[in-house]
């Protein structure tokens, strides 16, 4: 939504929603959960206080994945014929038969793509998910976070199985995201 609005919407400080969408590219992963924990934490000047929680692991990993996604899918949204949507509007088709018959797949690889690298970001972050969560075991603790403190503790044949489980969870998203993809293109030529 938000590659959306910032390719085929014109509004005041779309520069500065432009740059806020590349801030987590530019951030040291530490800098971010900092900032994180400053705008989301027990002193929070905007009221909200989720640290320490899941709803913050959650948070945390949108920030630092958002920009993966959207960097993505405006490519596509840019090179998209209009004309094609105001075609299908005029032939009586409604917003979300446009949006389902010709937006969609035209960025589904797009989309597939930003969030096969988001996932691959979010599952190695550790600096923003450590600040923001405070890593407490069984409730905020990562699979990274819990193989790095495996390593620390030296206990390299744990932190070897739980990486062995992560290689394994990627492989499984990647060929789903693959399969998912192939469907959707031989779908699209039909």
């Amino acid at each position: 939504m938000i590659a959306w609005v910032l390719v085929r919407d014109d509004f005041r400080g779309k520069h500065v929603m432009n740059a806020v969408i590349d801030l987590p590219f530019a951030l040291p992963t530490t800098v971010a959960g900092l900032v994180l924990l400053t705008f989301y934490g027990p002193y929070s000047p905007v009221g909200v206080h989720v640290a320490f929680t899941r709803w913050a692991l959650l948070l945390a990993l949108l920030f630092v994945t958002l920009p993966f996604v959207v960097r993505t899918v405006q490519p596509v949204l840019y090179e998209l014929e209009t004309e094609m949507e105001e075609a299908a509007r005029s032939l009586g088709a409604r917003e979300t038969t446009v949006f389902r018959r010709i937006v969609l797949p035209n960025i589904l690889p797009g989309l597939l793509s930003g969030v096969t690298m988001a996932f691959a970001r979010a599952i190695g972050e550790i600096g923003a998910v450590v600040l923001i969560t405070g890593n407490i075991p069984y409730k905020t603790e990562v699979a990274s976070v819990f193989i790095f403190n495996n390593i620390e503790n030296d206990n390299p044949t744990a932190a070897a199985a739980d990486a062995l489980a992560l290689v394994v969870v990627s492989f499984v998203v990647l060929l789903a995201v693959g399969g998912i993809r192939r469907y959707a293109t031989r779908h699209e030529r039909a």
